[in-house]
């Protein structure tokens, strides 16, 4: 997270951190959704999906520029996505698991 508001590290730690764990109390997909849509600009909801459906084509195998045809996802955003997916925190790869797993 960029930090242009003056707050300490520490603080801005704790507010992710209150921000996940609002997350962890929402129990069905719904609740997700209308915590989601209430947080986020409608632009921010759509890019936050996009990467999230990029996950899955990169996960199948599917090339970029295949990705970016059939989604309208930039090429760079894809490749963002990418490389989070193989040198991030794991966040990606944890959650596309668990979901496969249900």
């Amino acid at each position: 997270m960029k930090n242009h508001r003056g707050i300490s590290p520490r603080q801005e730690a704790a507010a992710e951190r209150a921000l996940c764990q609002a997350l962890l109390t929402l129990r069905t997909v719904d609740e997700c959704r209308d915590f989601l849509r209430d947080l986020c600009t409608p632009a921010e909801l759509q890019a936050l999906a996009d990467r999230w459906t990029v996950v899955g084509l990169l996960q199948a195998g599917m090339p970029y520029r295949e990705i970016a045809k059939q989604t309208g996802v930039s090429v760079t955003t894809i490749g963002r996505v990418a490389r989070y997916l193989g040198a991030g925190n794991g966040g990606y790869e944890l959650a596309a698991r668990r979901l496969g797993e249900r």
